[in-house]
């Protein structure tokens, strides 16, 4: 499996747990996801300047508010960068 299937496979395992949470996915949610999966952010203002580059529209707040949501749902921790956990992805 490459690198391109591995991040893929991550990213539907978010989107399946935040829909099973009830969260819509919206497209700057999924922008966030990508963000999250491809780049190691060490906080939200970064993820905001990256997700930024690909809408404009997007706010700090949403970002704030993902991250929460990824915290609550236990997909990501603070101590580890808001990488997402590759272990919980293949479960």
């Amino acid at each position: 499996m490459n690198q391109a299937d591995i991040l893929e496979e991550k990213r539907a395992y978010v989107i399946r747990e935040l829909k099973r949470n009830g969260c819509r996915i919206t497209n700057q949610r999924q922008i966030l996801i990508d963000v999250i999966l491809q780049d190691e952010c060490c906080c939200c203002k970064e993820m905001y300047y990256q997700a930024l580059e690909k809408d404009p529209t997007i706010g700090m707040a949403t970002v704030y508010r993902m991250v929460k949501t990824l915290e609550e749902i236990g997909l990501i921790q603070r101590k580890n960068l808001y990488r997402i956990d590759g272990d919980s992805a293949s479960a």
